[in-house]
């Protein structure tokens, strides 16, 4: 298998480290807006590692990428950019003749006159208007495989095939007690996605009503995370999982909800309040009177600390995981499937962050699966489409174990 991953930040530098460790693909085309990134992510991996290779693209340059696919013989590409340049690489891969792989999709845009009521464009859409191209190609695209959404999506599943008869509710419950010293406020994750998630109405699924949407931080819920995270109060947020889980998986209402905290919830109010989590470009008059045109989601991006830089100064766990509560042979059941990474061990190990190392550690066990032949397809899938525990065996394998939590009185979540 050869590899192109586009995007070499935090969780694209991740996937390098932890692929590089693996023999299931013969190269990976390390590529990036910026070459000093890329190449600084293949140095990383040392001189004996002759799999990997640097080069600059710009992910939004569709014919580029799809020359580049092209021309380096590549299977498949890894999309490990923000979600403005998933449809390019999409569409690039498609064109190509190349699989294709992604941890978020293509964006929404809120219903014009019912946000809060009714889905206007969904997550993924876009991607899934195209699948009947995808399928006439014979190639696939397996879209939202990161960890959330894609391991939870295949906790989904496992939870389906394995535990229940019935579902009634998939929650996915995401909750850290991560902490970053000399900060008030640093996200662990990518500021542009988060605050398109976060400040997006969440989508709520229901098998009577389909797919609506709600206030943002809508619902809030005390959950008990495991591994000594304990009770942290989530919230509704807009996530892939929603839109993914009930075109595979039967279950009568489906969330994703996330432990913000109303420290962040605050801020990130208050740049909804101030307009600056717009990604409308906006005329700025410099000292010398030039004008320039800059989109203020992009000024927030740029004045906060890269998150692949905190894990030196990052302490705490992090939790994804999936809540299931459904019955099986004819009595209730209530469990919670989890994924715990701790700084401290991703840090040691990887020289990766937690939240960011979670991320990429998944994308690399299905490209595994891909170049194996235990996972295949062709169209547009999510990872709940296709066989779930070769994924958790093979996670297991990589060091990373996951677990199951029956859920009782002490750890449901409480309103």
């Amino acid at each position: 298998m050869r590899v192109l991953l586009v995007g070499a930040g935090g969780v694209g530098s991740a996937i390098t480290k932890i692929a590089a460790r693996r023999d299931f693909f013969d190269h990976f085309l390390v590529a990036d807006y910026d070459l000093g990134r890329a190449q600084a992510a293949v140095a990383a991996l040392g001189a004996d590692e002759q799999r990997f290779s640097a080069c600059r693209v710009d992910a939004s340059d569709e014919a580029a990428v799809t020359g580049l696919l092209t021309e380096h013989g590549c299977d498949v590409l890894m999309n490990a950019t923000d979600p403005r340049f998933v449809m390019p690489l999409f569409n690039a891969a498609l064109a190509a003749g190349s699989h294709y792989v992604d941890m978020a999709m293509s964006l929404s845009r809120p219903h014009p006159d019912n946000p809060h009521g009714e889905c206007g464009v969904k997550l993924g859409d876009e991607q899934f208007e195209r699948a009947a191209d995808w399928e006439r190609s014979g190639r696939l695209a397996l879209v939202g495989m990161g960890v959330e959404p894609g391991l939870s999506d295949v906790f989904a599943r496992y939870a389906a095939d394995e535990l229940f008869d019935d579902i009634d509710e998939i929650g996915i419950r995401d909750g850290a007690d991560l902490a970053v010293e000399g900060y008030d406020f640093a996200p662990s994750f990518n500021i542009w996605t988060t605050i398109e998630e976060c400040l997006n109405p969440p989508v709520v699924y229901e098998s009577e009503r389909g797919w609506f949407t709600t206030e943002p931080f809508s619902e809030p819920e005390v959950f008990d995370f495991p591994e000594g995270i304990g009770p942290v109060e989530c919230v509704n947020v807009e996530h892939e999982e929603v839109l993914l889980v009930p075109r595979w998986v039967g279950a009568r209402r489906v969330t994703f909800k996330y432990g913000l905290g109303d420290d962040f919830i605050g801020k990130l109010k208050a740049l909804h309040a101030l307009g600056l989590d717009s990604t409308v470009r906006v005329p700025v008059r410099g000292a010398d009177g030039a004008e320039v045109r800059v989109s203020p989601r992009d000024v927030v991006a740029a004045c906060l600390p890269d998150p692949a830089t905190l894990g030196d100064r990052m302490t705490g766990k992090t939790c994804a995981g999936t809540w299931v509560k459904g019955a099986k042979d004819g009595r209730p059941r209530e469990v919670y499937l989890y994924h715990v990474v701790d700084n401290q061990w991703s840090m040691r190990e990887y020289g990766s962050q937690a939240v960011v190392w979670q991320t990429a550690v998944n994308p690399v066990v299905a490209l595994e699966l891909l170049a194996t032949g235990v996972w295949s397809g062709s169209g547009v899938l999510g990872p709940e489409a296709l066989p779930p525990v070769p994924f958790l065996d093979l996670l297991t394998a990589y060091g990373s174990p996951w677990g199951v939590r029956e859920q009782g009185p002490a750890h449901a979540p409480a309103g």
